[in-house]
């Protein structure tokens, strides 16, 4: 989506083909499912890192890291064939004017001039199950981290353990709160030009902000850092 919008910008125009997407739209669908599928597999691997220590190793053995990501990929593919599938079914546009800067999915469908009745029915249902799921396990996973940190006496315990999975926590606020914001916003208000500059936040604002919540609890990333704020002090 990031190269396709830096041509628009440089060309002025933001024509894309069919084709394009098509493709477009299940590779968004596929990382970005991917992507919260992994999250919520980081939410139960620091549960068990918190709540069970001592069978961390066990537990989180690489055939479960495995398992895990190719579970996630497969979820993901099949879930962005859906999507194409219910695309496809569509042989007739009342516009070709997309709302936003990427193939939305939902917005796709509401070019649709038949009935899509049961279309907008499976895309709920997959929205439901591919979002509610995660979200369940990942609150349910930190219930858990937050109840077991809460019964740790030492205060530099619990932030030991907090800081654990605090970059974590961060990214799942990020991605989950702008991507609930874009479609939760839009069932209330229908401006074209906020649900575009939210879908940029979530999109590509926070994937590029990932690294950078990541490699901060890296302590040559820390050190660099200090370094550096010493010297221009």
């Amino acid at each position: 989506m990031v190269p396709k919008m830096l041509m628009n910008i440089q060309t002025q125009s933001s024509i894309i083909s069919y084709v394009s997407c098509l493709t477009q739209m299940s590779l968004f669908t596929i990382f970005g499912c991917m992507d919260y599928m992994i999250l919520t597999a980081m939410a139960y691997d620091r549960f068990v890192a918190i709540c069970h220590p001592l069978h961390y190793l066990v537990i989180m053995n690489p055939h479960l890291c495995g398992y895990l990501i190719l579970v996630s990929f497969l979820f993901s593919l099949l879930e962005s064939q859906l999507h194409i599938l219910m695309i496809l079914q569509i042989t007739d546009f009342k516009d070709v004017e997309i709302s936003s800067f990427f193939c939305d999915p939902s917005q796709l469908l509401n070019l649709s001039c038949t009935d899509i009745l049961s279309n907008n029915i499976v895309h709920y249902i997959l929205g439901a199950f591919y979002g509610l799921f995660p979200f369940s396990g990942i609150i349910f996973s930190y219930y858990k981290v937050v109840s077991s940190i809460l019964r740790i006496p030492s205060t530099g315990g619990k932030y030991k353990a907090f800081s654990t999975c605090g970059s974590h926590l961060a990214v799942v606020c990020l991605l989950l709160g702008t991507g609930f914001g874009v479609y939760l916003g839009s069932t209330v208000s229908h401006s074209s030009r906020k649900g575009a500059v939210a879908s940029v936040m979530y999109t590509v604002v926070t994937p590029m902000l990932n690294p950078f919540i990541y490699s901060l609890r890296n302590r040559d990333i820390k050190g660099a850092l200090r370094s550096l704020h010493s010297r221009n002090a």
